[in-house]
């Protein structure tokens, strides 16, 4: 079995694909045989991280419907089928904190680019993976829509539990048109919007960073091994699933010493 082409033939789709969890696994979806298909607000990174794949770049604001729809619909128009989605574009800006600091501009802000867009690429992507019988959908949620946190983003997290509990309904109610559908749960990963909120304040990163079992973040290339086993037939009995990639975090009373 020649599994670095597990995914020859498909198409995928990957939103949030130009920075990242995104490029990473663009990269690994490409290096496994896939056309890869990245949708990103940015088009001078967009297009870089596509050309780099051998891939397609459409400019996209994952919380527009008509331009989530037509990415899509680009995808299969290009390249005959869209067989992955991955969900993934995200933003965490500083304004979003304590429930006591968050204001509605910025909580409805982060819903609607963390959540809407999920909903909205889902739809769309279930649009062209019903009538061929097949597809897989992954999420990007956060191991902090299972866990509460004390240095809080409000919104985000919030965003993240909502994504997680409409990735198990669609993965139940699309199973037997096989369908699968998951939901990514990682932990803290070393990613430029990662690296950016904690640069700004290091006190919460030590305060996350003391909670990770394993002693470090994660790396982006980890997270997209997890998203390839997902996209690929070695997970065809695996939907609605929480797929936690969090160095034991949800697991962990205290920490090793």
């Amino acid at each position: 079995m020649d599994l670095t082409q597990r995914l020859a033939g498909k198409v995928a789709v990957i939103t949030g694909g130009a920075s990242g969890i995104g490029l990473a696994t663009a990269r690994r979806f490409a290096a496994e045989g896939a056309r890869v298909v990245i949708g990103d607000l940015d088009p001078v990174t967009g297009e870089k991280a596509a050309a780099e794949v051998g891939g397609l770049f459409v400019k996209v604001n994952v919380a527009d419907k008509a331009e989530v729809d037509a990415l899509f619909d680009t995808a299969a128009t290009e390249y005959g089928s869209v067989d992955i989605a991955f969900n993934n574009a995200g933003i965490s800006p500083p304004d979003d904190d304590s429930i006591e600091t968050t204001e509605l501009e910025a909580w409805d802000r982060v819903q609607l680019v963390n959540l809407t867009s999920v909903y909205l690429c889902s739809r769309a992507a279930l649009r062209h993976m019903v009538p061929q019988g097949s597809g897989s959908i992954i999420n990007t949620a956060s191991f902090v829509a299972v866990l509460g946190s004390a240095t809080s983003q409000i919104s985000y997290t919030a965003s993240k539990g909502g994504v997680l509990a409409m990735t198990r309904e669609l993965g139940v109610q699309f199973a037997r048109q096989g369908i699968r559908v998951n939901a990514l749960c990682p932990g803290p990963v070393n990613t430029p919007l990662l690296k950016e909120l904690f640069a700004k304040d290091p006190e919460r990163a030590a305060r996350r960073l003391v909670h990770v079992p394993v002693g470090r973040f994660a790396e982006p290339e980890e997270l997209a091994a997890a998203v390839a086993f997902l996209a690929s037939d070695d997970a065809s009995f695996i939907t609605a699933s929480t797929f936690l990639v969090d160095g034991g975090i949800s697991a962990a009373y205290v920490t090793p010493l």
